[in-house]
Parts: C-alpha cells; sequence; structure tokens
C-alpha cells in the first residue's frame, strides 16, 4: 500500500491505494500543529497504522515547472519525512492536481462552505497525486517486463568456429510429427522495429529441433525441398498471432 500527501501550510492530505496499488482513495485531512517534527512524526505514524510501505508527496512547481519558495518548503519537509520514514519516499508533480480537485467538488455539487471544501480539496488532491505515480509506476513495471522478455526470448548459437550469434525466437512448431524452431538474427529484429517501412530487411532462419528435453539440439536442414514446405508452415502458423503482412513478408533461410 501506498500513502500519498498534499503538502501545505495549515493543512496536509491524504490519500492511500488500494492493497494491489492500483487505484487512489482519498482519506482524511490532517491538520498540522504548528511543530514541525510532531507533524512529520504524526504523518509518518498515520502511514505506518494503514501498513503503507511508501510514500509520495506532491511537489509544487510554478506552471512553467520552476520552482517557488512553495517548494523549497515542500521539499524540506519532504526531505524530513525520508530521515525519519524508515520506508521511500517520493516526490510527484502536484501542478493542477488542487485545481482539478475543486472542479470535481463543484460537479459532485460538495458544500462550499469554506473549512469543509478545503477538507475535501486536500485529500482529493492528494489522490490526485497518488493516481499520476501509481499510472507513471504501472509504465515503468510494464516496460521493465517488455525488457524481460525480450532477454528471455533471446538464443545464443556458437558455429563451428565457436563464434557466438544472437537470434531472436519467433517460434517453435510442429510439422508432420517433427518440431522446428524459428529465428531471426537480432540486429535484423531491431533494424526491422526502427524501419519505416514494416517488414523491410526481415529474415528467418528455420532449424529442425532434435534431441531429448535435457539435450536439445537445432539441426541444419539439408533438404531444400523440406526447408520450402517447413517455411510454408511457419507462415502459416506465424499468420495466427502476427500481421500477415509481416510474415509474408519474411524470407526463408538456413543457417
Amino acid at each position: 500500500m501506498i500513502v500519498a500527501f498534499d503538502i501545505g501550510d495549515r493543512r496536509v492530505g491524504v490519500a492511500f491505494s488500494d492493497p494491489f496499488e492500483s487505484y487512489a482513495v482519498p482519506s482524511d485531512t490532517y491538520f498540522r500543529t504548528g511543530n514541525f517534527s510532531e507533524d512529520i512524526r504524526n504523518l509518518i505514524s498515520l502511514a505506518k497504522e494503514r501498513g503503507a510501505s511508501m510514500i509520495v508527496c506532491g511537489l509544487p512547481l510554478n506552471a512553467d515547472g520552476t520552482e517557488s519558495v512553495q517548494t523549497e518548503k515542500t521539499r524540506r519537509f519532504i526531505a524530513a519525512l525520508e530521515k525519519e520514514a524508515g520506508m521511500p519516499v517520493y516526490s510527484e508533480d502536484e501542478r493542477y492536481t488542487t485545481r482539478e480537485a475543486r472542479g470535481d467538488l463543484l460537479s459532485l455539487g460538495i458544500s462550499s462552505k469554506k473549512d469543509k471544501k478545503k477538507k475535501h480539496v486536500d485529500s482529493l488532491a492528494a489522490a490526485y497525486i497518488l493516481e499520476g505515480f501509481l499510472s507513471k509506476k504501472g509504465r515503468q513495471e510494464m516496460k521493465e517486463e517488455a525488457n524481460d522478455y525480450e532477454d528471455d526470448n533471446i538464443v545464443e548459437l556458437v558455429d563451428d568456429d565457436g563464434n557466438t550469434a544472437r537470434y531472436e525466437h519467433l517460434m517453435t512448431f510442429e510439422y508432420k510429427g517433427e518440431w522446428y524452431v524459428a529465428l531471426t538474427p537480432e540486429a535484423v529484429a531491431e533494424e526491422t522495429e526502427s524501419d519505416d517501412e514494416e517488414g523491410e530487411g526481415d529474415e528467418v532462419a528455420i532449424y529442425h529441433l532434435v534431441g531429448g528435453e535435457d539435450d536439445e539440439q537445432l539441426e541444419v536442414i539439408e533438404d531444400e525441398n523440406l526447408l520450402d514446405e517447413v517455411f510454408a508452415e511457419f507462415c502459416n502458423q506465424y499468420e495466427d498471432f502476427e500481421d500477415a503482412d509481416e510474415a509474408a513478408a519474411l524470407d526463408g533461410g538456413e543457417e
């Protein structure tokens, strides 16, 4: 769980994530005591009581992204939290969050009484801060997962002279009771991703997969007629989960 603070001179808006860190929920507004150290202790206690493992604090910036006096005051508060919290503390750009919170409160018909409205604004602004952080966190996790997948999808082959070449695994497929592996050179795969024209420069190498589970090996297909048949089967199966034009543009071959 993550807690977010919208730090003000008199009040601190508070919001928490759900246990799965998918969305943010506004909580109570904390009213500052006038004692800096006491406020730090109280907010850390509040976070720990709810089981938070991370703190996100809104960082007020000017509309053009430059810093103000309030930015520096908030940085000092965040630095104190970092020193005492015993958990990670992050800052998140809070520009426009208060304005958005006020607009949402008006659209929901929340009372316009000054004190009550400010209390709602602070906690809702904290929720917006946390939503922004969760969104970025989710994108970063997706990027890391994609990078892990790419690493797992790379195969290294060593030729008779001991030279190593890296290939991207495209597919392992069955044809007439035998198993085959389709690979493309890593450099070609990266070049294709950056090509303006889809499929330009693509090539694929197909090998016969032989041996048992513990000693599988890739064997070059010497029979050109069989290679043509296997490549045609690869294109048919590849079209099931990739764009048909991309599969048709691949040039069959062997290493």
